[in-house]
């Protein structure tokens, strides 16, 4: 028994799954020197969606960021989410490239890296690792937790040994869709403890009510440290809330020593700005409801709010029960693969297209194919030689590590952008979202010059 530790997810998770990822830097400042006081384990702030967030919609430098989180946070570790070969983008990255986002993630403040894969293919985290691990960073493996036959305990304690042997620090249980209950995880971190040295870290999300019972019963079996959020954006499809966490530990033999009255605070400012995204639309507050949903169809939240949109879109929105009930069937046949980004999107849509059509697989999108083709990496379980014939025909199916058929690409992307970046970090922005942070890369420019994008002086450079 020791103190619990806490990894505060404010500045990422948290409103990425609440408000789609839309804090600002700016937002954050006020908070940043009070977070630093706490003693939380870590700071869970960059990386997911927030690179992708910042380029797209708030106009910010990632990059920059990151500085800027540094700068006002001496004294807590970083953490940071990376989802392996393909980084923050969507798709498999070479090697080279891989290597490069790692280094310059701890060289702008990066203590922790978080690094997993959405099919559990080991092989398509050991080259995050091994750059993780040259840095000198903490890295830690996340294990994708599903549900399914072949998904038992043996399975996990399976990849977890993988995991340790591959030089992983720490290992984090990540719920993403809200799966796990009290005795499962119980029984769970139990097993796991028994099989492996390193600490357990659990992650998981409030959608079907039961997180902050999760992470009593995981606490009381042996897990190290806990994902939790500040409570304004706690709840929902976010986390459990930390104040109430560390209140519900304060005076047992987990007790995490933090301040409430620190955090009470904290959770004022943070008040300020759940009131503001309400008022704005951006935060529903329907999205903070118990949705049991995430049991009874084991699929994520927003795969099932995206699920629906298809629908609609479609003037389908009554056939949602059949396409509930397709999407294990379609799991099933492209081997059970763990629903989580971008698999989730993948199967779920592919599941949409086969009611919407009357027809199962008469259309097939790009993405399913190379799921089945073995462009993600190995499924859970292997998929059968009639149905991958029936996906891809007689296109070669990839048996190898996907990244393994990709050439060095750091020098042809340094080449293909270097008249739009300034600093070197630009490259690896560019790498992963190659329409959004040209786009970016012109507003930066205008606004270092001062120059009105509509001027007549900006029509001449545009020209030019």
């Amino acid at each position: 028994m020791s103190k619990l530790l806490i990894t505060e997810t404010i500045l990422r998770d948290a409103h990425q799954s609440l408000i789609a990822t839309r804090m600002s830097t700016e937002e954050m400042l006020p908070a940043l020197s009070l977070l630093d006081k706490v003693g939380f384990h870590s700071l869970e702030c960059w990386g997911g969606a927030t690179f992708d967030s910042c380029l797209r919609f708030l106009n910010e430098d990632p990059w920059e960021r990151l500085r800027t989180l540094r700068k006002e946070c001496p004294n807590t570790k970083l953490q940071m989410l990376f989802r392996g070969q393909n980084m923050l983008g969507y798709r498999h990255y070479a090697d080279d490239v891989v290597e490069y986002f790692v280094q310059k993630s701890v060289a702008n403040g990066i203590d922790i890296i978080r690094i997993f894969d959405a099919l559990n293919d080991i092989r398509n985290l050991s080259t995050s690792i091994k750059a993780a691990k040259k840095e000198k960073t903490h890295t830690q493996v996340a294990i994708s937790y599903t549900l399914g036959e072949v998904f038992t305990d043996e399975y996990y304690v399976n990849y977890a040994k993988q995991i340790e042997n591959e030089g992983a620090d720490s290992i984090c249980i990540k719920d993403m869709a809200a799966l796990l209950t009290p005795y499962a995880t119980e029984k769970l971190v139990k097993t796991l403890k028994s099989a492996v040295k390193i600490p357990i870290q659990l992650h998981t999300h409030y959608t079907s009510g039961l997180a902050s019972m999760d992470i009593i019963k995981g606490v009381e079996a042996g897990v190290d440290i806990v994902d939790t959020a500040m409570s304004p954006l706690a709840l929902g499809t976010s986390h459990a809330p930390t104040e109430s966490i560390v209140a519900a530990f304060e005076g047992t033999p987990y007790d995490t020593g933090l301040d409430l009255k620190l955090l009470t605070e904290i959770r004022a400012y943070f008040m300020t700005l759940r009131k503001k995204y309400i008022d704005n639309g951006l935060l529903d507050p329907t999205m903070l409801a118990v949705d049991a949903n995430a049991l009874i169809y084991q699929v994520p939240g927003g795969m099932l709010s995206n699920l629906l949109s298809q629908l609609k879109q479609a003037g389908k929105e009554d056939k949602l029960e059949e396409v509930m009930l397709e999407v294990p069937r379609v799991r099933t046949e492209a081997g059970m693969p763990p629903l989580v980004t971008p698999t989730s999107q993948i199967v779920g849509t592919q599941a949409a297209m086969n009611i919407i059509t009357g027809e199962r697989y008469k259309s097939v999108t790009k993405e399913f194919k190379n799921l089945v083709k073995g462009e993600y990496g190995k499924t859970p379980v292997a998929i059968s030689d009639d149905f991958r014939k029936q996906i891809i025909g007689e296109e070669d199916f990839i048996t190898c590590r996907p990244a393994d058929k990709l050439k060095p690409e750091l020098s042809a992307l340094r080449n293909e952008c270097k008249d739009l970046i300034i600093q070197e970090e630009d490259v690896l922005s560019f790498a992963q979202f190659p329409q959004v942070a040209p786009k970016f890369f012109e507003k930066r420019r205008l606004k270092m010059y001062n120059i009105d994008p509509h001027s007549d002086a900006e029509k001449g450079i545009i020209a030019v």
